[in-house]
């Protein structure tokens, strides 16, 4: 997957997060691919993207030209 001139990888880690955290691997893609970007640290990003039940978070990190995701986070409304 691509976002911009980034390739994207997704770590064991935030997919076991994710399916833990019952986000599902499509909503991850439409999280990235349409959620906002948000620049935090160094070289640390967050894509948001708001649901109708729920809000997740992709956290990343920039190293490069890849953007590792880290970990997902869900929140409720």
């Amino acid at each position: 997957m691509r976002k911009g001139n980034y390739e994207v990888l997704l770590k064991r880690h935030a997919f076991l997060r994710a399916l833990q955290r019952q986000v599902h691997p499509g909503l991850i893609e439409a999280t990235i691919e349409t959620g906002r970007m948000v620049r935090f640290g160094k070289d640390r990003v967050k894509f948001v993207k708001r649901f109708r039940e729920f809000t997740a978070s992709c956290v990343d990190e920039i190293v490069g030209h890849t953007i590792r995701i880290v970990t997902i986070e869900k929140n409720r409304r």
